[in-house]
């Protein structure tokens, strides 16, 4: 089944291919400067700093919703072993075998495509089983400090959680940055807040995946009017889970990654993040979120810190 005309319309009005050249492989990344991120620096007033991650462990937060996505599995490869002879210094070692997108991750340009397309125009077989993703894998990606913005779409609807159905609007993006009193502006880091996670942080993975709150297709237009450099969220599946439009499946994930260049994260826990913003009654901080630079990866783990 093919892609409906309504994607491509705003596909359309979202694409930024070319825009930072033809050779280009890191999309909006391109929007954080030095500039932004003096400014971003400036934020930070307490020297607060909060973790967003999710821990690393075997019963995760995958319930077998996304095949072959799996939790860690930590093995040790040595315990306390005198590798040098009988008295010396002792190590202990261990191995993970993981999905890379298995907990708080950002999802590289490739993760999707669509039309036999990714990022920029180039096709989607210079995706290899051998040698992973040729062009605007994850390791394209040095760097990713800027100002991160947190809009609170929950507590600015009074909830602590968004219902599975509701898909968050472009209406929704603007009430809560109404109510955080901050504007978006560009090479951002934008993370949206539903309250989702709060069922994993439960240990109920299997309603945490679905039904999900999520990002509409529309959102990507907000996005790229605000000139954003990345978005994460507290969901499993970033959009609304099931689709808002029927059999319309992940647009958002294509619309961003694909169209827009712009990494999406999700499994972001922002919960200690949100009741810190609301205390201090301020929505705009610094973010460090740097990928681990898996060559060839679709996705990495992250560790994301905001410092108030």
């Amino acid at each position: 089944m093919s892609l409906p005309a309504a994607f491509h319309e705003i596909a359309r009005r979202v694409n930024n291919w070319g825009r930072w050249g033809d050779d280009d492989e890191r999309g909006t990344l391109n929007l954080i400067t030095d500039a932004v991120v003096r400014e971003a620096a400036a934020t930070v007033r307490t020297g607060r700093r909060i973790p967003l991650a999710l821990p690393l462990r075997r019963d995760g937060v995958q319930s077998g919703l996304i095949p072959g996505r799996i939790d860690p599995l930590h093995t040790m490869t040595q315990i306390n072993q005198e590798l040098f002879g009988p008295g010396t210094v002792a190590t202990s070692d261990d191995v993970v075998t993981m999905g890379l997108q298995a907990a708080t991750h950002w999802d590289a340009l490739t993760h999707v495509s669509h039309s036999g397309k990714i990022y920029n125009g180039r096709p989607a077989d210079t995706i290899t089983a051998h040698d992973g993703a040729r062009f605007s894998s994850i390791a394209a990606v040095p760097h990713l400090v800027s100002r991160g913005v947190l809009l609170d779409v929950a507590r600015a609807r009074g909830e602590d959680r968004l219902p599975g159905g509701h898909a968050v609007t472009p209406q929704d993006l603007s009430e809560a940055e109404e109510f955080a009193g901050v504007r978006v502006r560009a090479g951002d880091i934008v993370l949206v807040r539903t309250g989702q996670v709060r069922l994993a942080l439960a240990g109920d993975r299997q309603a945490y995946g679905y039904p999900s709150p999520g990002l509409s297709v529309h959102t990507p237009a907000w996005f790229h009017a605000r000139d954003v450099a990345a978005v994460a969220n507290d969901t499993l599946t970033f959009e609304i889970f099931p689709p808002e439009i029927e059999d319309l499946w992940l647009p958002v994930h294509a619309l961003h990654l694909v169209e827009m260049g712009m990494l999406q994260g999700q499994n972001w826990n922002l919960e200690e993040l949100s009741a810190a913003c609301a205390q201090e009654r301020r929505y705009a901080f610094l973010l460090a979120a740097m990928p681990e630079p898996f060559a060839g990866a679709t996705g990495t783990p992250v560790a994301p810190v905001a410092v108030l």
